[in-house]
């Protein structure tokens, strides 16, 4: 896959802040600003913003200073259907070219993921710590997550995809535990997607992996922006 160029790390970086409330609208961003905190050189800065600003996620008031715009929730929603629908193009291409040894990590992945999630289970009915199981349990779903990713053998679907992520991986994983710590079973009611997901992979059945990714994508997304 190519590499992210440091225009792609600035688009991604304040794409992301907006996203997340961070930047707010009406808020003031400028190249040497953006620059500084990424410790890069303004050039790929300004090429991020002028992306941004056909995104219309920022407005320009000068030639180095923008605004972020007011219609940011809308932008943002535009983000997010993007993502989702890419999210579904990737699980449409690996159904047609996942091989049997990815398919097989996949179902391998799941079998520990069912271990973690019954161990987190008895530990919470005990009133035991959780946060480490937890994470684990995350980190195997992310796990299983890059895996399908790899069953598209498709790096340019897989790197805009990665562009247009709403929340980056730290973000996502820190909404994840404020959901989870109000609601213990946040999340759950999506988890047998992922069986179901790796059976119309196995079937090669492109359209019913495509609808799966892309409902539970819209569920997941639309309950991390309601939790921001």
């Amino acid at each position: 896959m190519p590499a992210e160029t440091l225009a792609d790390q600035a688009y991604r970086h304040v794409r992301t802040a907006i996203a997340t409330g961070e930047l707010a609208a009406g808020e003031k961003v400028t190249e040497r600003g953006v620059a500084s905190r990424l410790a890069i050189s303004p050039t790929p800065v300004r090429e991020a913003l002028r992306r941004l600003e056909l995104d219309g996620l920022i407005e320009r008031i000068g030639p180095r200073t923008v605004l972020v715009a007011a219609i940011r929730d809308a932008a943002v929603d535009d983000l997010t259907e993007v993502e989702i629908g890419l999210r579904g193009l990737v699980a449409r291409f690996a159904a047609r070219h996942a091989t049997t040894d990815q398919l097989d990590a996949l179902d391998a992945i799941l079998d520990r993921a069912d271990d973690l999630l019954i161990l987190l289970k008895d530990r919470r009915r005990h009133e035991q710590p959780t946060d480490r199981h937890l994470n684990a349990l995350l980190d195997t779903m992310q796990e299983f997550n890059d895996t399908v990713d790899a069953c598209a053998h498709n790096p340019v679907l897989i790197r805009m995809l990665d562009q247009s992520r709403v929340f980056s991986r730290p973000q996502r994983r820190e909404l994840l535990l404020r959901r989870v710590a109000e609601d213990e079973s946040f999340g759950l009611e999506r988890y047998t997607s992922h069986r179901a997901l790796v059976r119309a992979l196995r079937a090669g059945d492109s359209a019913t992996a495509e609808r799966i990714a892309l409902e539970d994508s819209q569920g997941g997304l639309a309950a991390l922006r309601d939790g921001r």
